[in-house]
């Protein structure tokens, strides 16, 4: 079963691989099994979810660029979730101790990142509030999300016109409008495109990280990726593609990537 048909499972790959184990402080299983792509998109879904922002630091950066090093070194792919993401999810749980926020970040049911922040008394939450994510659960993985999953994968890739008719087939299935938003991130990539395919020299081209970073939060409205969206979003940038692929790790391939993770858990 390949990649193009069904996500696969992180779990035995080469040795060189980027453990759990070497990028937190965990046992058992879970410090021996690489740190995939899937992983890092919940973790950064629940993140977000709680916070209203990926934590600068936290597990979910942490993981993005684990996941990053383990994707370019062909040692997990760009679909891949862990067993103990996939089944024993990733979450987020919120107490108040004395006037300060404690957030742990735990994978699994094993915690991986703690901190705390002082809370003011009107921001202040129940005693014990916990955002949970498990594939298949909390709406599946959104278009958003997938996008962002983008940036962390092709982040370096200087954007051409493929990618921007992606993005904008991306975003109008994310928002349900017949025209692209306004100052948002399609319009970005349109003119991002414009622009890189006047510009001669690679490292003065604006990347896909440039475009798609934060895309869930720049989104007006956001939804699970399905089928279809992969479906539509794959074939606008094949259109615009002068050899009629899709790159391996771009829009497509992550809303892709997302559509069979959601309807495998369905």
């Amino acid at each position: 079963m390949s990649h193009e048909e069904q996500p696969q499972i992180a779990e035995d790959h080469k040795e060189e691989a980027i453990k759990y184990g070497d990028v937190f402080t965990v046992k058992g299983e879970l410090a021996s099994k690489p740190v995939a792509p899937m992983d890092a998109v919940m973790m950064q879904k629940a993140e977000t979810a709680m916070l209203g922002h990926t934590q600068k630091g936290g597990a979910a950066a942490a993981m993005q660029s684990a996941a990053a090093k383990n994707e370019r070194g062909g040692v997990v792919g760009h679909g891949d979730i862990s067993k103990a993401a996939g089944e024993g999810g990733v979450s987020i749980t919120e107490t108040d101790v004395e006037g300060k926020r404690v957030i742990s970040e735990s994978i699994g049911g094993q915690v991986v990142e703690q901190f705390s922040e002082r809370a003011p008394l009107s921001t202040m939450t129940p005693p014990s509030l916990v955002q949970d994510m498990r594939s298949g659960r909390g709406g599946g993985i959104t278009i958003g999300e997938a996008l962002e999953a983008t940036a962390l994968s092709a982040g370096k890739k200087p954007v051409e016109w493929s990618d921007a008719a992606a993005i904008q087939a991306a975003e109008v299935r994310a928002t349900g409008r017949t025209n692209i938003v306004p100052g948002g991130i399609a319009a970005a990539a349109q003119s991002a495109a414009t622009q890189n395919a006047r510009t001669t020299r690679d490292e003065e081209k604006t990347t896909l990280g440039d475009i798609l970073v934060d895309a869930a939060s720049k989104l007006p409205s956001d939804r699970a990726a399905t089928r279809r969206d992969a479906e539509g979003v794959t074939a606008a940038e094949m259109r615009n593609d002068s050899s009629l692929t899709t790159h391996p790790t771009g829009v497509a391939a992550s809303v892709t990537a997302a559509a069979r993770l959601n309807q495998s858990n369905n």
